[in-house]
């Protein structure tokens, strides 16, 4: 499993190149300002980055006693990405629209969408950063 260090490193850098991206697509999506979409994508990405730690170390943790081994597997690799954007996605919706004055369907509408590109994101980061910064598949203690 990863350690506290390597977990944070994970979740900043998945959020800084995140900020690079979103902001100004967003901003043109969503016909909205960039400073309010700014506030959006960085309110985002703290929760993000919280949720982000505790939910790989749920994730882990599940994996381990389920599986016997943390190795990912392209299915579960999916599976992964999708539970953490819809999680992400429950905490998020209330924010956004109360923010921008929005609806909550039309909030949901702008959340689906960037969650769709975060799913895409978050399985090609996660894909390279296990290229770059690779963990040994740790198998389950015996007894």
């Amino acid at each position: 499993m990863r350690s506290f260090t390597d977990r944070l490193r994970h979740a900043l850098l998945f959020e800084a190149i995140a900020l690079v991206l979103v902001v100004p697509a967003s901003s043109l999506l969503f016909h909205q300002p960039v400073h309010s979409m700014g506030v959006i994508v960085v309110v985002s990405a703290a929760v993000a980055a919280l949720w982000n730690m505790v939910y790989n170390w749920l994730f882990d943790r599940a994996t381990l006693r389920l599986r016997g081994r943390t190795a990912k597997t392209l299915p579960l690799r999916v599976l992964h990405a999708v539970l953490f954007e819809g999680g992400l996605l429950v905490l998020l919706l209330p924010f956004i629209a109360w923010y921008l004055g929005v609806t909550l369907w039309q909030a949901l509408a702008m959340d689906v969408a960037l969650a769709l590109f975060y799913v895409v994101y978050a399985f090609v980061y996660n894909w390279v950063y296990d290229r770059v910064f690779p963990v040994p598949d740790v198998p389950a203690r015996a007894g």
